[in-house]
């Protein structure tokens, strides 16, 4: 990266190919012509992603300067051989302390854009500073290299901040709107903790050294949990007494751990480095050096429902120990026993009945067994089939012909009676 002789950054020429190579083809047609708008657009759109342009310082003496009813602000710089438009937004501009009139020469930082409307190049303004204080960002550049190289802004010296401090130092001006926007986001955020003030100046040639004062002060009477070092925005200059070799000492020496909350966010000093942490505002110093009430409430919740989950599973756990050690109870008593014996008992009936219905059921078979062979045997079964018995007068059965002669009287037993006969014949 170059530099000019006046300390701006060299920018390389932009090189641009007109001629062909003699390997490529012309175009059968010329490319279509660019509108105003396309060309303007795209040279604002380079201008936007060239990040030396989107951050820059230029020094220049205000001329035309306008305050529109708006609120903006319109510019331009100037020196003896350029000018420049520049626009301050009025959100900017109503941040911007320094009273701004022609002839006066400025260091304005933002970046560059196009107009798309007049084709005009222009500085879009966020943060001015008096020329002079580029005298003091260089001494403020140097100071801090040298602090940097003797070890006070190292990370191995930073502290951890108290996550419930007990008590809260201020350090700042006891007439400042710092200090008031300080107390107010403490009331709200942990009205729980102590708040000792250290008033001290803030601005001027003896604030370092009453700073300095305030610091040892605070830490030796009272002892804080954390220190909040607070001051409200202003120029460079305005806040030069906490980039002194001092200030940043007494800083890094703190036995409690300090919070800078000085200027605005855009606002650096050397106290910041030296901090054990830094806030954008006095404000956001108080957000830091404090939990929430509502996230401290939240938390409080959680705990209790923690704490009755754990209390009913214990008290689940000590009425299942206490069921255990009644049926144990219950299972060495008296009763018990009587009852188990009584149910043995019952189930001796139970088994003998079982076992006395087994014994008829298999007497049952066994008689229907007999029935059926008897029913089998019986004569009257037989004759039912067509069968009959025949027999002499005297009650002889008659078996064969050889037992009966010509003229012997028969009875003969059928099924459903008796017939008398007499043989007539043999055969």
């Amino acid at each position: 990266m170059a530099f000019t002789a006046d300390g701006c950054l060299r920018r390389p020429p932009l090189k641009i190919c007109l001629k062909p190579k003699m390997d490529q083809q012309l175009p059968l047609f010329s490319p279509a012509a660019l509108t105003v708008s396309e060309l303007t657009r795209y040279l604002r759109q380079l201008m936007e992603d060239d990040k030396f342009l989107q951050d820059i310082w230029v020094y220049g003496e205000i001329s035309n300067f306008k305050r529109h009813t708006s609120g903006h602000i319109y510019l331009t710089l100037k020196d003896s051989e350029a000018s420049l438009r520049a626009v301050i937004w009025r959100n900017i501009a109503e941040r911007i302390k320094l009273p701004l009139q022609d002839g006066m020469a400025i260091e304005a930082r933002g970046y560059i854009s196009i107009y798309e409307r007049d084709g005009q190049y222009q500085l879009y303004i966020n943060m001015i500073r008096p020329a002079g204080e580029g005298r003091l960002f260089q001494e403020f550049l140097r100071l801090k290299e040298r602090l940097a190289v003797e070890g006070w802004f190292d990370l191995e010296r930073k502290r951890p901040l108290p996550q419930r401090p007990q008590k809260i130092g201020i350090v700042t001006s006891p007439t400042g709107a710092a200090l008031q926007d300080i107390l107010n986001t403490l009331r709200q955020r942990y009205p729980l903790a102590e708040v000792v003030v250290a008033p001290c100046l803030v601005q001027g040639l003896e604030a370092p050294e009453d700073i300095v004062r305030a610091l040892q002060d605070i830490n030796r009477l009272e002892k804080p949990d954390v220190i909040i070092l607070a001051r409200g925005g202003g120029s460079l200059e305005d806040l030069w007494a906490f980039n002194d070799e001092r200030v940043v000492q007494a800083v890094a020496n703190s036995p409690a751990p300090v919070i800078s909350g000085v200027g605005h966010e855009t606002d650096f000093t050397l106290a910041d480095f030296a901090a054990d942490q830094r806030a954008p505002t006095p404000t956001g110093a108080a957000v830091m050096a404090t939990p929430n009430k509502a996230e401290l409430i939240a938390e409080i919740q959680t705990l209790c429902n923690r704490l009755n989950h754990h209390f009913e599973m214990i008290l689940e756990n000590e009425t299942s120990n206490l069921k255990a050690v009644i049926h144990r109870l219950a299972r060495v008593s008296p009763l018990w026993k009587t009852q188990n014996e009584l149910q043995r008992l019952d189930q001796f009936v139970w088994r003998a009945e079982r076992a006395m219905q087994h014994q008829l059921d298999i007497r049952r078979a066994r008689w229907s067994g007999i029935e059926k062979q008897l029913q089998t045997l019986n004569p009257l079964d037989v004759l039912q089939r067509g069968f009959a018995i025949v027999s002499k007068s005297d009650g002889t059965l008659v078996r064969s012909c050889g037992d009966v002669e010509i003229h012997d009287e028969l009875n003969i037993r059928l099924s459903d009676g008796q017939i008398s006969a007499r043989v007539t014949q043999k055969g």
